[in-house]
């Protein structure tokens, strides 16, 4: 067993780990659109971002899809960066312990796949197919 006082909050790195191990459990059909998207971990969402959301407060985004949905792409498009799910490390690990009935790989799965529905245009439905925290 484990000592709690050897315990360390997960990185940055270990979160990412997470997500791309959710990537990897989705069914084979969306593995490879998800793949075109790029997973970036931040502790919080950047000032701009969290203005441009009106939200006050950082703690208050767990996740973010930043790119022009599938659904909407044209071969016109010019993209300034690639499709991008962010995951914030901070305010996942504090749902995570108000939570206190899921594992952290549940959560930033749960967090992953609501973004990558945004970029891949499911519905509801679509996505409760994938992930049943969606239901």
């Amino acid at each position: 067993m484990t000592d709690p006082s050897d315990l360390t909050a997960p990185s940055l790195g270990d979160m990412e780990a997470l997500a791309i191990a959710a990537r990897g459990a989705l069914p084979p059909q969306f593995r490879a659109p998800a793949a075109e998207v790029a997973i970036r971990v931040a502790d919080f969402a950047p000032d701009e971002m969290l203005r441009d959301l009106e939200i006050d407060d950082p703690f208050g985004l767990t996740g973010l899809y930043d790119g022009i949905p599938l659904t909407e792409k044209s071969s016109f498009d010019q993209p300034d960066r690639p499709d991008a799910i962010w995951l914030f490390r901070r305010p996942i690990l504090d749902e995570w312990a108000e939570r206190g009935d899921v594992t952290l790989g549940a959560l930033v799965a749960h967090v992953y796949v609501h973004e990558l529905a945004h970029h891949l245009g499911w519905s509801d439905a679509d996505i409760a197919r994938i992930d049943e925290w969606w239901t």
